[in-house]
């Protein structure tokens, strides 16, 4: 596949294929002049120096304000709020959580925080938790201090976004565009303002991401500079050995702070960690290395095991080490099992410690698997992406004009939905994404795809337990990479004639206007803002949203 100025995405850079053609003296197999390897294996960043990071940052300042507004209202605990708050403050008085006396919330909101009792059993890990309790650290044990860390990820994940958008189509204006969506998704926008722990599992994954691109450019560059000037390793040669890549163990420790603040982050390092793995393979293809002979095949075994080590094997290290408050305790939950069960054969070999471990993750995966308790709001799989059943954190009703109703009854809701014109949006565009990625062979249009497959399809296996929509927070980063790429399509090359940029631009803008307005329209709603009953009724555009 030869890149031309048809295949800028937006004002990006040329897409590169995993293929490359065939080349002789510089020219394809058809005999077109191609550009030199190292432009077609790395793409130059734009070069728009600190306007790179200014649009991003003002995106960024825009989501905070709306995350940070009035972070301490409702001044109650909403949904799980009931779990993972007391969870971190327990964690930060004993290093392990413990359960919580009767009428605990009530106690706490009156300025009382000795609430707690014996250890608990608790089904999530403790990263998560922890970085509430970094806010309870610093603002108390209140709303806003165990709301203010999960807002601050959300933030932050924005200016993510648009870094990420813009090293993946070589654009500014589509980084920006990516973060500025971002930043109007209601469910974003609901879970950054609330205490639990499926935001912070999708800002480390979407960092996890993030350092695998930076790796992948960084390896492309080298690969480039072994191939030059002839466009390709010598004849035989499997090219340069690669082993120390310190992206990747970014990655791996961003992938375990995921993984130990929910499991199904798990997942996610499995698919990218095989996505890292296949795009060394393309890059080795395209400078033509040689994968037959026996000694190159020891040299890709090599690769494969240093690579999982790297990104698996860092991640697996974050996941114990969050656990140290229980290793290190004397009362966690469980944490004597082993002396109580003394090992047999190999098992012996295992400390004490770790094995109580493992028994105490197998009890939760037994939890997960065996839950059968009803939810008004459990929402199956299927409906995540279409928004057929969002969750409903708090519900006020009689809300009267001492409370600053307009009539004679007012509503309050934080309601978990994210901004159905986005979301609707970004599924067509998924549909789009994957007749580029296999017809196209553009492997960026591939990572939205692979995204939401890795973040939505296991769910499917747990459709018959309480599962939630808000659990779908985890895809909406792809979703909106999804998006994006699709409108750098719409919105047309970057040397095309103005008409075409025109109409580009208007079809762009207007669906970006469309998202403003229908998340303003959803607003109160996400926020808790009393609304006459009749106008939060019109909000409820299905029955299965009420």
């Amino acid at each position: 596949m030869t890149t031309t100025a048809s295949d800028r995405t937006g004002d990006g850079q040329p897409s590169v294929s995993e293929h490359e053609p065939t080349v002789v003296a510089g020219r394809d197999s058809e005999g077109r002049q191609l550009p030199p390897l190292g432009e077609r294996l790395y793409p130059p960043m734009p070069r728009d120096g600190i306007w790179g990071w200014v649009g991003p940052l003002i995106i960024t300042a825009f989501a905070a304000v709306l995350r940070l507004w009035d972070l301490g209202r409702p001044a109650k605990f909403v949904f799980d709020e009931t779990y993972y708050p007391k969870d971190a403050y327990s964690l930060l008085r004993f290093g392990v959580e413990h359960q919580f006396v009767e009428k605990a919330n009530e106690r706490i909101l009156a300025g009382d925080v000795d609430v707690f009792g014996a250890p608990a059993f608790i089904v999530h890990p403790p990263a998560g938790k922890w970085m509430i309790a970094l806010g309870e650290w610093a603002f108390g044990m209140t709303p806003f201090g165990w709301r203010i860390s999960v807002a601050v990820l959300g933030i932050l994940s924005v200016l993510v976004m648009a870094r990420v958008v813009r090293r993946l189509t070589r654009s500014t204006l589509l980084g920006c565009l990516a973060a500025f969506l971002f930043s109007l998704d209601g469910l974003h926008l609901v879970e950054s303002r609330i205490a639990l722990l499926d935001l912070p599992a999708m800002v480390w994954l979407l960092l996890a991401f993030g350092a695998l691109l930076i790796d992948r450019d960084s390896a492309r560059r080298r690969f480039a500079a072994a191939a030059e000037p002839l466009g390709r390793v010598a004849h035989g040669s499997w090219g340069p050995a690669l082993l120390w890549r310190p992206w990747r163990l970014v990655a791996g420790l961003c992938f375990g702070v995921a993984a130990a603040t929910k499991w199904n982050a798990a997942i996610v390092l499995a698919v990218f960690g095989l996505v890292t793995w296949v795009w060394d393979l393309g890059a080795r293809y395209a400078i033509r290395a040689t994968f037959a002979r026996a000694e190159n095949v020891a040299r890709l075994m090599l690769d494969t095991v240093v690579a999982f080590v790297t990104v698996a094997g860092s991640a697996v290290v974050v996941y114990i080490t969050s656990w140290s408050g229980w290793l290190a305790s004397s009362d966690g939950y469980d944490r004597t099992w082993a002396q109580s069960n003394p090992a047999k054969g190999l098992a012996a070999l295992v400390p004490d410690a770790l094995r109580s471990l493992w028994h105490y993750h197998a009890e939760i995966m037994n939890f997960h698997t065996h839950l059968t308790e009803k939810h008004q709001y459990a929402s199956p799989p299927w409906g995540w992406l279409i928004i057929a059943r969002p969750v409903s954190f708090d519900w006020t009703d009689n809300v009267g004009p001492d409370q600053g109703c307009a009539t004679k009854r007012c509503v309050q809701e934080i309601l978990g939905i994210g901004t159905p014109v986005l979301w609707w949006g970004a599924v067509i565009a998924l549909g789009a994404c994957l007749v580029w990625w296999l017809a196209g062979r553009d492997w960026r249009f591939g990572v939205p795809v692979i995204g939401v497959v890795a973040t939505w399809l296991p769910w499917f296996q747990y459709a018959s337990r309480p599962i939630f929509y808000f659990y779908a927070i985890v895809i909406l980063p792809w979703l909106v990479i999804g998006l994006t790429l699709v409108l750098g399509k719409i919105l047309g090359p970057a040397d095309a004639s103005p008409r075409r940029r025109m109409w580009g631009a208007a079809i762009v803008g207007g669906f970006t206007l469309l998202v403003v307005l229908n998340f303003a329209y959803l607003y109160p709603i996400l926020t808790n803002q009393p609304i006459p009953y009749e106008e939060w009724h019109s909000r409820m555009w299905f029955t299965s949203w009420v």
